[in-house]
């Protein structure tokens, strides 16, 4: 159930990065492309153990989104494109975050939801 939530979470996260970042699909490092029957294709990067985003910002930096599903930790880095240097700009353990039924989300809230479904 957990892990429901977290993978939940992480989906909802990559989503508001890629609003944020004006993506229509995810960016990512691409694994070496692959000759098929059809011609070539990408194979899509499914490495359970770390998500990673890129998006460019709005001050011409490029912005790295790391999740790591096992632990349960996001990191944000931005790196410089005229220098290349690297700065952790956020890390955060959502753990607990992903614990909450709500916050933040308006109304009506899962608890209203679910009064108002409730059989009686």
């Amino acid at each position: 159930m957990r892990q429901a939530a977290f993978g939940i979470g992480a989906g909802l996260l990559l989503a508001a990065v890629m609003a944020v970042c004006g993506l229509s699909q995810a960016m990512a490092q691409k694994p070496a492309v692959s000759q098929s029957a059809g011609g070539l294709h990408d194979r899509a990067l499914g490495d359970a153990n770390m998500i990673a985003l890129s998006c460019d910002t709005a001050d011409g930096r490029q912005q790295i989104t790391l999740v790591d599903p096992r632990q349960r930790v996001i990191a944000v880095y931005h790196v410089d494109k005229t220098s290349g240097a690297v700065t952790l700009r956020s890390i955060r353990n959502v753990q607990w975050d992903l614990l909450m039924e709500d916050y933040n989300s308006g109304a009506p809230t899962p608890r209203d939801i679910r009064a108002l479904a409730a059989p009686r």
